[in-house]
């Protein structure tokens, strides 16, 4: 899996019908998905339960893209392999999940899947600077975990800081919360480059009327882009 710029939308599942993820996760990758975002969440580092190890495992059957799991867990380091054996392409814990980031990355990435980690809105840029050349992606929360359609926090200033802090390391900047075609511009221009969406994407369509998922994803594609090209330019 490589790990070019361009913007990447990886829908947030947690948004989708429940009853019938296996359809939406074709549904949202035929209508241009990028990578399918998975919220793991355990009603303790989080105030919302989701999906375990065997959920994931499920999920990864129908998904032909890239398996993007967030653990908004803790602890995390017990569940690292448990979640890499389910199919993750992508591990991404928090930095306030526990007390040793670096050595949670250490193991996500001996499971041989690519590691990413989570800043809440609360948490600076900084806390990631050490652990820089141990991490493929950094998610930025811009709402504070543990559910889905919360309102945008502006994080851009935090996002600056990151874009500059990675150089030229070939790291992602992801952002989680308030996604929409109004916001995404702004986070673009700040410098990130994959944007996970769940009822900005889910609205208005289902698994037998898939096309406003289609729609949605382009309206926040197309003014990410334009977004993009004005930072390149």
């Amino acid at each position: 899996m490589s790990f070019p710029s361009p913007i990447k939308i990886a829908p947030s599942i947690l948004s989708a019908d429940f009853a019938d993820f296996g359809r939406e996760i074709q549904a949202i990758e035929a209508q241009g998905a990028d990578w399918v975002h998975v919220d793991v969440m355990d009603g303790h580092f989080v105030p919302n339960l989701t999906f375990g190890p065997p959920a994931v495992a499920a999920f990864r059957k129908h998904v032909k893209t890239v398996m993007d799991v967030h653990l908004m867990i803790a602890p995390v380091d017990p569940y690292i392999d448990a979640f890499a054996e389910a199919g993750a392409d992508i591990i991404t814990a928090h930095v306030e999940a526990g007390p040793h980031i670096h050595r949670t990355l250490q193991a996500i990435r001996a499971t041989g899947k690519k590691a990413g980690v989570a800043l809440n809105p609360g948490t600076p840029a900084e806390a990631v600077a050490h652990v820089l050349d141990l991490t493929d992606l950094i998610c930025v929360m811009t709402v504070n975990p543990g559910f889905g359609g919360q309102k945008f926090i502006d994080m851009t200033a935090k996002i600056r800081a990151l874009r500059a802090m990675i150089g030229d390391r070939p790291i992602h900047i992801e952002i989680d919360g308030g996604v929409t075609p109004e916001t995404a511009p702004k986070v673009v221009a700040a410098g990130a480059d994959v944007l996970v969406a769940g009822s900005a994407v889910f609205k208005g369509g289902s698994v037998d009327n898939p096309a406003p998922y289609g729609a949605n994803m382009r309206a926040i594609r197309d003014a990410a882009e334009r977004a993009s090209g004005a930072r390149m330019a």
